[in-house]
């Protein structure tokens, strides 16, 4: 769903509504692209429904004559990108349904275009090298189980029209669009609004072996068919259990990781989750109720590693939210001294502000993937392996 705008104070006349004609420039972070509107002394401009490279008309969305940047539409298109496509969803142009940043661009080039932002910010905002082969030959890659960027979204929630009709919301607003069908939905997604309260069984056949995992109607889990296995692969190549391994799963949901890592780790080992949401933390004890020496501590990961609860890994994992571990908890995971650090990231700007304080403290980025989890929108999933400087891991 769309975010809401916040209110804040006026910066002059409003621009909104206002049409100027701008030369579209680099991909941004969020689902935009970033023009400069000579007409008020190349004032940048954040425009959606554009591509680099495009000569466009804009017309703004938000924005005052005193702000340092405007955000807008590309509302009508004059010299086209040779990445333009028709957009398949009739409600995903300017105006429209906020749920979709990228319809308009052809599938391929909307993962180099993730490809690009990820790069950007792992190099503005964490300090990489852009001749840093992970960095520079960074790739998105696509998973199994959508058709053609659709039909992937297994759980959706849609508002509702003043007279009941369903929806989703415009970009930033509270507006409900009408949409009958949403393209990005399965066929057989469930509606989250009918799923609380029950409880679903996912299964997940991955490299390391399959297990099912229950799981609230409407609690976290990976929402394209293709991305649990894909996740979990990764993960499981990037950490390299070992036998009799203590491994740390931080923000854990029902157990994910665990149930494959633990595996690994076998009844010699021990694996201990950290999970903020109870009901989670009830299903993963269920889920992995079969391993040996297993420990599920329910609270907020920073307050978890910050009372001593943890207090050494041989490997430890991490799934933060979209704002990322931040500083206290990279410094408590540091401190477990793991032999390796395996970061999964939904948002590239907080991971690279992240990796930026894990290398202060003396990590470094081994290896890096990217999948593109979340087609037509700007979303990218990324993993990490991290490992002490100078040590010969990875």
């Amino acid at each position: 769903m769309a975010r809401t705008t916040r209110e804040r104070k006026a910066r002059g006349a409003s621009l909104v509504g206002r049409r100027y004609q701008v030369q579209i420039g680099a991909v941004a972070h969020g689902g935009h692209c970033v023009g400069r509107i000579a007409e008020l002394g190349d004032r940048v401009a954040f425009v959606r429904h554009a591509l680099p490279g495009e000569l466009v008309e804009i017309q703004i969305t938000e924005g005052t004559e005193g702000d340092r940047f405007l955000r807008a539409d590309a509302v009508q298109v004059l010299t086209p990108s040779a990445d333009r496509v028709d957009a398949p969803c009739l409600v995903a142009g300017p105006g429209g349904c906020g749920g979709c940043d990228f319809q308009h661009v052809e599938l391929g080039a909307q993962r180099r275009l993730k490809a690009d932002v990820v790069r950007e910010q792992l190099v503005r905002l964490g300090g990489f090298d852009p001749a840093d082969p992970l960095v520079a030959d960074l790739v998105v890659q696509p998973v199994p189980g959508d058709q053609d960027g659709l039909r992937w979204r297994t759980r959706v929630e849609y508002a509702r029209t003043p007279d009941g009709h369903q929806g989703m919301r415009a970009h930033r607003s509270r507006r409900v669009v009408p949409v009958d069908d949403c393209l990005i939905a399965a066929p057989d997604a469930r509606v989250a609004s009918q799923s609380r309260g029950t409880v679903i069984i996912e299964r997940v056949r991955a490299a390391a072996g399959e297990r099912a995992f229950e799981v609230e109607g409407d609690g976290f889990w990976q929402v394209h068919p293709g991305a649990p296995t894909a996740l979990v692969d990764q993960v499981t190549a990037y950490a390299e259990v070992r036998p009799g391994d203590r491994v740390v799963d931080l923000y854990s949901g029902v157990g994910l990781f665990s149930g494959f890592l633990g595996a690994q780790a076998g009844a010699s080992g021990a694996v201990t989750l950290v999970e903020g949401s109870r009901s989670a933390c009830g299903h993963a004890r269920e889920n992995l109720a079969d391993l040996d020496r297993v420990r599920v501590l329910t609270g907020s990961v920073d307050e978890v590693l910050g009372a001593g609860t943890v207090s050494g890994a041989d490997v430890v994992v991490l799934d933060p939210p979209r704002e990322g571990a931040k500083r206290a908890v990279v410094e408590a995971v540091a401190a477990l001294d793991p032999r390796t650090v395996v970061y999964v990231a939904c948002d590239p700007a907080a991971l690279a502000r992240d990796l930026k304080i894990f290398g202060e403290l003396g990590w470094r980025v081994t290896d890096l993937a990217s999948f593109d989890l979340f087609p037509m929108t700007h979303h990218v999933e990324c993993v990490v392996r991290l490992t002490r400087s100078g040590s010969d891991q990875g």
